[in-house]
């Protein structure tokens, strides 16, 4: 948090002086035009934060990094590259969609599949690797095994979900940020309950114990970016002194997904980001509709934030609702979670 909030700052003031603008699309809503030129690339400073947190943690602490900490961290800063070079392209040859899709998927692919192939590797002394083989919901589903290949695929399908869903959302000044920080909190709980009911801990043995693998230092790592948006946020929320830019909308998802899948909540996520999901759905759905009807629009815009600006909403408005909703996703998912637990 110290680390954003400082850095933020200095960060701003290095990328306007280079003239590192934000490009704002012509078919969005007028009121966004006056944003053109606002510092972007912002993510950049919350990743850092993020991992020099983790590690300074491990430096204090005397303890070594884990494997699923240091994958999280790798899907993290790997998709965080890719939006990177989203943002860039947008600055230098000032075309504000960036990457071609294609392009942009590809790089996702990449970063996803080492993500995955290595998440199955590093068995730890009971044999726990940091993903596994079951699609899981609150712990794996006993029933839903899956070979190596299927694993890898649904992981990027999870990937590939959670970071757009997060690009998506991150339209309006904030709305992403405090969003994110949200479910890292609800994360880093979620991993000290693990860490404190462990299978792997006499404490822990028994049938409602969870076989996580690194869970206190998931926690580390989820307090960490919760702590570096918090600071954030400071700078971003509106008016936005800087934008996290695709650099920071797509390593948070990524992010996202990487905790799922290392906790065992593959599911349980689309409860805990329910505003990501709500808002991926109403871009899927205007996108559906307009093709059906042949031109007809389910919303006045989409993603659905935009559609609620187009009533007349002041953008404010709008994010501190949508705040209310992902709260709301985080207590009922945090509910449902805690309840699997004394319900055995």
């Amino acid at each position: 948090m110290v680390l954003t909030l400082l850095g933020t700052r200095w960060a701003i003031t290095v990328l306007a002086r280079r003239g590192y603008g934000q490009e704002i699309r012509d078919d969005g809503p007028t009121s966004h035009h006056i944003k053109r030129g606002t510092p972007t690339m912002g993510g950049t400073v919350f990743i850092i934060a993020t991992i020099v947190g983790y590690f300074a943690a491990k430096l204090f602490t005397m303890t070594p990094p884990t494997a699923s900490a240091l994958l999280v961290l790798f899907l993290f800063a790997g998709m965080g590259a890719v939006g990177f070079l989203d943002d860039f392209i947008k600055i230098f040859r000032q075309r504000s969609l960036g990457l071609r899709s294609k392009a942009k998927l590809a790089g996702q692919t990449m970063v996803a599949v080492v993500f995955a192939v290595l998440a199955l590797q590093f068995p730890d002394e009971r044999g726990q690797r940091p993903a596994s083989p079951f699609i899981s919901f609150i712990r794996d589903i006993g029933w839903l095994e899956l070979p190596a290949i299927l694993v890898i695929i649904w992981i990027l399908l999870l990937i590939a979900g959670m970071s757009n869903g997060v690009n998506l959302v991150d339209g309006l000044d904030g709305l992403a940020t405090g969003a994110s920080m949200m479910v890292f909190g609800a994360y880093t709980l979620i991993c000290i309950w693990q860490f404190n009911q462990s299978c792997a801990t006499a404490q822990g043995v028994g049938a409602k114990c969870y076989e996580v693998r690194d869970p206190h230092d998931l926690a580390v790592v989820a307090a960490a970016l919760t702590g570096a948006l918090f600071g954030f946020l400071w700078w971003n929320a509106s008016p936005a002194k800087i934008f996290m830019g695709d650099t920071g909308s797509l390593s948070l998802g990524g992010a996202l997904a990487g905790m799922a899948v290392m906790t065992r909540t593959e599911l349980l996520v689309l409860l805990l980001g329910g505003l990501f999901v709500i808002v991926t759905a109403s871009v899927i759905l205007q996108v559906g509709y307009f093709k059906i009807t042949h031109g007809k629009r389910l919303f006045r815009m989409a993603p659905l934030h935009h559609h609620f600006e187009m009533l007349g909403w002041e953008q404010v408005n709008v994010v501190i609702r949508f705040w209310i909703i992902q709260g709301l996703c985080v207590v009922i998912g945090l509910g449902v979670f805690y309840a699997e637990w004394v319900t055995g």
